[in-house]
């Protein structure tokens, strides 16, 4: 048991102490970190613009077609777009969009991380827009009517009333969105960034050890996101007395 404990601490030492590379650790995680909420923040953007104009035509496309016109065909071609949009990003793997972005879309941009916050936003923003569509689509329609009854126009109806009903229904699961970027970005290595993965995997080449540094960011992963889990669920309580 001693020669275990002498050897497990050997290889802490070799792996965090030695040379400093703890930090690569501790700027992999900020890295990690920084691309999340960043990502998170266009990814809901994108998704409550895709939600609300897929909600629109799904809600108003008898009347529409009826009307006709350019009202009409500006609504569906907008639609459209964001069919292929959903279509194309929900249906190719993260680190394909990730490298495509970094080395043919954006490559003469030189901020890594810029681009992966672009890239994982746009990503994300698949996701949080079917989550925010199937928000609207489950308020009642008397709230619409409310809304006209008020006077405001339907884009008025869903800036004032419908959206803010909605993001309080779906923070829960936008913030389990969160956790899930959180753990997508570990491919972001794949372009030169110093995340949390790819800390691991440098000190891991240097030393020659896998079992101490991916042990390390197993645990760092695995303890950001049971704090983030746990926010989660004191936010849920807080929304349920809300609705007391």
């Amino acid at each position: 048991m001693a020669e275990w404990f002498a050897k497990l601490k050997a290889d802490f030492i070799l792996n965090f102490i030695d040379g400093d590379r703890w930090k690569w650790l501790v700027e992999g995680l900020g890295n990690t970190l920084l691309i999340t909420l960043f990502a998170t923040i266009i990814g809901i953007v994108i998704g409550v613009v895709i939600a609300a104009v897929r909600s629109t035509y799904d809600k108003n496309y008898e009347n529409l077609r009826k009307q006709g016109g350019i009202k009409f065909i500006f609504s569906w071609i907008l639609n459209f777009i964001c069919n292929i949009y959903l279509t194309v990003i929900r249906g190719t793997p993260v680190v394909v969009q990730l490298l495509i972005i970094y080395f043919v879309i954006l490559a003469s941009v030189r901020n890594s991380v810029l681009v992966a916050v672009l890239a994982f936003g746009i990503n994300s923003g698949a996701y949080v827009a079917e989550i925010f569509r199937g928000g609207i689509l489950s308020i009642d329609n008397g709230q619409f009517e409310a809304g006209r009854s008020l006077g405001f126009n339907y884009f008025q109806t869903m800036i004032y009333i419908i959206i803010p009903q909605v993001i309080k229904n779906t923070l829960p699961t936008l913030c389990n969105e969160f956790i899930v970027l959180l753990k997508e970005t570990s491919v972001a290595g794949y372009v030169g960034i110093m995340d949390l993965t790819k800390a691991g995997d440098l000190i891991r080449g240097r030393t020659f050890s896998a079992f101490m540094p991916l042990i390390a960011v197993a645990l760092i992963y695995l303890v950001v996101v049971v704090i983030l889990t746990q926010l989660v669920k004191i936010l849920e309580r807080r929304l349920r007395r809300s609705e007391r």
